[in-house]
């Protein structure tokens, strides 16, 4: 077996339209470059004489597949072999339409492609998708293997035609091959050796060629993307892994954490059976320690606080769609992005392409869908912000495939656009933000409305009737000829706060951000009626901080939690007991009662009408004011 003059890699794809001789290729490629084990060429070889049939390069391929013990490493993606340059990774990319989808993410890793023809059956259709994938994953280094050369009796004129042909459709995707080189893969004419039966080819064999190819550097000089794979705790230290993508993260870089914004200081890098540096750069996996102990998890990508990637809820792509079932609008799909995932819709189609003719698609009916191997321009919305950034910048963050049901069934790349990026001090409050005081005061409007402006903080377990309770009182006060409007969780949750989880960290920014929103609803005469658990007491305290003094009034919406399970009107109690919720408030999640306050309900002994009443009546006599006069 050869020995490599070097520790030098490249990963390649190897693609082709079925039955256009990938695996006879592949075959004599490992037997070529002396990457088989030794004797199973013979092996195979006296097995065939046996049987009767010749042999075929292709039975090799299938007979190195089941053996895992050999002196090779071959699985269902990706086969090893080396040449006295470099060792080569194989991304194998099966041929058939419905191993399109093994391509898209197998491939999106490959630095160079090898692509097959048939010379007898020539371009297909197939092998024009397969350029268009290459042209979609950014893969720019691609030599054109003209296969089956003895079938068509060596023909130089054959060779030009197809070169001729395929030059043209690459040219219309603003592609170009390295070359193009007839072969006979079967009898090894052109693979390791110039083949006799050709004379009139001058140019390279295809070892010749993958040598030539160039190793891409890693992206060690643009910004860095460190995607959080996992959290692991040791020792009391919260240690967040993953791989460096690109870029260099050190001891001491300040470290902004997309989507969440959240902002801490690297502390240690931390390597598994390796010695320990200050440093980790692209193609690395290690694990970080950080000196504030802010709440990260899986799917985070952290990055230069002074380069950030984008942290958007909508992006424009090209898409490639392989699934059985078309990818329409109006669906909901799981999008994977580095270590994303995140539910996302098609929010409009730009246009659709037919990936062989590369002509644009109009639907008769007006439907809009991507259809079975139709490419899309389209815009897609996330749920919630998703990092990412543009494919042409940074590969890794800048790609994508799309999961309908439990398949992979399209892939994509973000494309370039006008979006709005976070500066690098957007995470840092301006000392020059002074509040803005109108010609209108909270006295006057409270005159003119003839109410006072205040806050009713609805808290309880899940189930204690805070929503009900909170819309009742909106619908009385409403009849009453007063300004009243309720802040529902759930609503919030929806838009305002849509990118918060529901850590301790994320429920208290989810508190402060209804707290700010409540604050101003007041100061604008209004009876603002918020329905939150918001189960932690501090939270609350620094909302009645916030909020003038006398106008929050905080209302214990008190039930025991044996009631509210029966109630349990969003079955939740019932995935919380089941590990289906995690930090669950009342199950795996702590609730902190009110000591204090203004409104005591105990909705398990008062109906509705009666709790609304009581709040009323609070509300018309306290401090000896009347706030709602009937």
């Amino acid at each position: 077996m050869n020995t490599p003059a070097s520790t030098e890699q490249l990963k390649i794809v190897i693609v082709g339209h079925v039955d256009h001789g990938k695996s006879t290729f592949v075959g004599r490629l490992f037997y070529d470059t002396g990457s088989l084990p030794e004797g199973k060429y013979e092996q195979l070889q006296s097995v065939a004489e046996r049987r009767g049939v010749p042999f075929e390069w292709a039975n090799l391929m299938d007979a190195l597949q089941s053996e895992r013990d050999q002196n090779i490493t071959i699985d269902t993606a990706q086969i090893w072999f080396q040449t006295p340059k470099r060792q080569y990774v194989i991304i194998d990319a099966p041929g058939h339409k419905e191993f399109l989808k093994n391509m898209v993410t197998g491939a999106a890793s490959a630095e160079a492609a090898l692509l097959l023809i048939d010379a007898n059956e020539g371009v297909q259709e197939q092998s024009r998708r397969h350029g268009y994938l290459l042209n979609l994953l950014g893969i720019r280094q691609i030599a054109v293997l003209v296969n089956k050369m003895d079938l068509q009796g060596y023909s130089e004129e054959r060779f030009n035609s197809i070169e001729t042909e395929y030059r043209e459709f690459l040219r219309s995707l603003e592609m170009e091959a390295k070359c193009f080189i007839p072969i006979a893969a079967k009898l090894g004419d052109n693979v390791a050796s110039p083949s006799p039966n050709m004379p009139w080819w001058k140019g390279k064999t295809v070892l010749q060629t993958l040598d030539d190819f160039q190793v891409t550097d890693l992206p060690d000089n643009q910004p860095l993307r460190f995607p959080i794979q996992d959290v692991y705790r040791f020792d009391k230290r919260r240690i967040l892994a993953g791989r460096v993508e690109a870029g260099t993260i050190r001891v001491g870089d300040r470290l902004l954490f997309s989507p969440s914004n959240k902002v801490s200081t690297v502390a240690t890098i931390e390597r598994w059976n390796a010695p320990d540096r200050d440093t980790a750069s692209a193609g690395e996996s290690v694990g970080i320690t950080l000196t504030e102990q802010i709440f990260v998890e899986r799917g985070a990508i952290a990055a230069l606080e002074a380069a950030p990637p984008y942290a958007l809820t909508r992006f424009k792509a090209r898409l490639f769609w392989l699934g059985r079932a078309p990818f329409s609008k109006g669906k909901s799909y799981k999008l994977k992005l580095a270590t994303q995932e995140v539910e996302c819709n098609i929010e409009e189609i730009e246009r659709l392409i037919d990936s062989s003719t590369l002509a644009t698609i109009s639907r008769d009916d007006g439907s809009v869908f991507v259809g079975r191997n139709e490419v899309a321009e389209l815009t897609l919305r996330t749920k919630r912000p998703v990092a990412f950034d543009v494919h042409s910048e940074i590969v890794a963050t800048g790609r994508f495939v799309i999961v309908d049901g439990f398949e992979v069934s399209g892939g994509g790349i973000v494309a370039q656009d006008n979006y709005p990026r976070r500066t690098a001090d957007s995470t840092h409050k301006s000392d020059n933000i002074y509040w803005s005081h109108g010609k209108v005061t909270h006295e006057q409007r409270n005159l003119r409305n003839g109410q006072c402006g205040c806050v009713l903080w609805l808290t309880g377990l899940s189930g204690a009737g805070k929503s009900t309770i909170a819309t009742e009182l909106e619908r009385e006060l409403f009849n009453l000829g007063k300004h009243a409007y309720v802040l529902d969780g759930d609503n919030v949750r929806h838009g305002l706060c849509r990118d918060l989880g529901f850590s301790p960290e994320d429920r208290q920014e989810n508190i402060r951000r209804v707290g700010e929103v409540a604050k101003l609803f007041a100061d604008a005469g209004q009876i603002v009626i918020t329905a939150f658990i918001s189960p932690y007491r501090a939270d609350r305290d620094l909302i009645r901080k916030l909020v003038p003094e006398g106008q929050f009034i905080e209302v214990y919406v008190n039930a025991p939690i044996e009631v509210c399970e029966q109630r349990d009107p969003k079955g939740l109690y019932q995935k919380a007991r089941a590990n289906e919720i995690k930090e669950f408030t009342g199950v795996s999640a702590p609730y902190e009662a009110p000591h204090n306050a203004e409104i005591a309900l105990r909705t398990d002994q008062l109906t509705v009408p009666e709790s609304v009443a009581k709040i009323i009546d609070h509300l018309r006599f306290r401090d000896g004011d009347t706030v709602v006069s009937i």
